[in-house]
């Protein structure tokens, strides 16, 4: 049962055979999604793969099948949710009935939008780009998270990257492998930074781009040097020689701010209060159970504080 004094609306997008279903059941499968709450499945198209009833019993699920546009109001789904009583609604949306009737429609009351995931089969992407390109690119301007399937190596992940970015900038943008691996398709020419250069130098608004990419891609940072913009601190956990090269970040709201950034080799004494500018190399090692990035000081002096004080996280 739902604690929730909401209902959390999920919107899963495509075209007919994107995946929408095989992603639904991932979902209510999933222990880290799924926690017994009754789920409503309204499915807006009648696809290839289906729901099984024993499935939908044993995750706690009812399912309605909508097979015309004009079968999709508000009267609708105020009727569902009287009879249902859902505690959570999975939409399985159509992208050809449109983003404007969805977005149109009054939800009931608790229904509240959280997540608007949006598939794209990359077997068929750049034809469907040519062909139809508003329909295509609509649902992906809408969505918090862009999702392309059925990957293989030659595809042009990097190129549909930069494309989803200039549509949709705050989405979040993976690709999934034939192996079910995922990746977010991010390679040198998709950085703010000059990756060729002797020194790859990071601006105060780039940090936290470099940290979050050096965390999930150590293998590009190894053997580069960068220059970065920082604080000198001390942690009694590490050997002496050693600090940790940060700068505050405001990770969720204003009462949790905590440094982020990388261990760093060094004589630089540590400093809360001054700033330094870095000129280090990378090496890739193990922190924990995870490859990570450190950093080896070539050379540090002191500058001025950032204008932007804390770290930004903006996506690339």
């Amino acid at each position: 049962m739902s604690d929730l004094d909401f209902v959390p609306l999920y919107v899963i997008c495509g075209f007919l055979e994107s995946g929408k279903t095989t992603m639904i059941q991932s979902m209510l499968t999933d222990t880290g999604f799924s926690s017994g709450e009754k789920t409503l499945i309204i499915c807006c198209e009648d696809g290839e793969v289906e729901y099984e009833p024993e499935m939908l019993d044993q995750h706690n699920s009812v399912f309605c099948m909508l097979n015309e546009p004009e079968e999709l109001t508000s009267q609708k789904l105020a009727q569902l949710d009287s009879q249902y009583h859902p505690e959570r609604v999975m939409i399985e949306y159509n992208s050809m009935w449109t983003m404007e009737k969805l977005g149109g429609l009054k939800m009931p009351e608790k229904w509240e939008y959280v997540q608007v995931i949006t598939l794209a089969d990359a077997t068929t992407f750049d034809n469907y780009m040519t062909n139809m390109r508003n329909q295509m690119t609509m649902p992906m301007r809408e969505a918090d998270l862009i999702l392309f399937n059925r990957c293989s190596p030659e595809f042009r992940k990097s190129y549909w990257r930069r494309q989803m970015r200039a549509l949709n900038p705050g989405a979040t943008i993976l690709f999934e492998n034939p192996d079910g691996s995922t990746d977010d398709g991010v390679t040198d020419e998709d950085l703010p930074y000059d990756m060729k250069a002797e020194v790859i130098r990071i601006t105060d608004e780039q940090f936290g781009i470099f940290y979050l990419d050096a965390m999930d891609h150590p293998d590009r940072y190894d053997g580069k040097i960068v220059e970065i913009v920082g604080q000198v601190l001390r942690n009694p956990k590490f050997p002496k020689g050693y600090y940790y090269f940060a700068r505050p970040a405001m990770t969720c709201c204003a009462n949790d701010i905590r440094p982020v950034g990388f261990i760093c080799k060094g004589d630089t004494p540590p400093n809360s209060k001054d700033f330094y500018r870095l000129t280090a190399g990378c090496r890739k090692g193990q922190q924990g159970d995870q490859e990570a990035i450190f950093l080896y000081e070539l050379s540090a002096e002191k500058c001025k504080a950032p204008k932007d004080e804390y770290v930004s996280f903006l996506s690339i």
